[in-house]
């Protein structure tokens, strides 16, 4: 008997392992697999080792859109599976990662378990829209871009060790609540493309130095 595809006309579809020997999708699932590293070690309360994962997962995430748009001859169908891929891995990088990130400081206590629902619900809903409108006119977002939520909490770590742990928490939660309402507001901002790739780049080796030499400070 003829296989549905013959009978209506239409090509098989490429199988699903077939995009993976694309170096943009590569580069997202090296992302993915940062991302994965970050939540791991922020498991096991090793925070200086999550936010250099978590900067990684940012750089592969920037890196991919860009390896995508040099390659040529990319087909129309690998783009929109790239896009795909790209967005489902973001929200397990910038929206699932810093709830694991909120819940294991906050010892897993429940009292954090909302702000870490919001972070989720407001990333889901970002994605959402951005699939279905895209950019907010030529180069700007509706909301602020979710790749930025790994940016401002690895700046925000700093503070871990500054303050005392009970301290630092609270100023946590209340990052991810901010950084929650930024991905939703009905606000204008750019798309950081461009010249902020290498600032990107000079970003990460600068705070994976900074993340490094605590960790050796204290595990060395």
């Amino acid at each position: 008997m003829s296989s549905k595809e013959t009978i209506n006309n239409k090509p098989a579809p490429p199988s699903i392992l077939s995009f993976a020997n694309d170096l943009p999708n590569l580069c997202s699932l090296a992302g993915l697999l940062a991302a994965l590293l970050a939540m791991y070690f922020a498991f096991i309360s090793l925070f200086p080792a999550t936010m250099i994962a978590l900067l990684l997962a940012v750089f592969f995430d920037w890196s991919d859109g860009i390896i995508a748009r040099k390659i040529k001859g990319r087909t129309k169908i690998q783009g929109q599976f790239g896009g795909q891929l790209d967005s489902l891995i973001d929200i397990i990088s910038f929206g699932i990662c810093p709830t694991v990130i909120l819940l294991s400081y906050g010892d897993f206590s429940p009292w954090f378990f909302p702000g870490a629902f919001i972070i989720v619900a407001a990333g889901v809903l970002r994605l959402s829209y951005f699939n279905v409108f895209g950019l907010d006119g030529e180069s700007t977002y509706q909301g602020m871009s979710i790749d930025n939520n790994a940016i401002i909490l690895v700046f925000v770590f700093i503070f871990d060790g500054i303050l005392e742990p009970s301290q630092f928490v609270y100023l946590l939660y209340g990052v991810i609540l901010s950084i929650a309402f930024l991905n939703v507001a009905p606000i204008r901002t750019p798309k950081l493309s461009g010249g902020w790739y290498y600032v990107l780049i000079a970003y990460t080796i600068i705070f994976s130095l900074f993340y490094g030499e605590k960790l050796i400070t204290l595990y060395g």
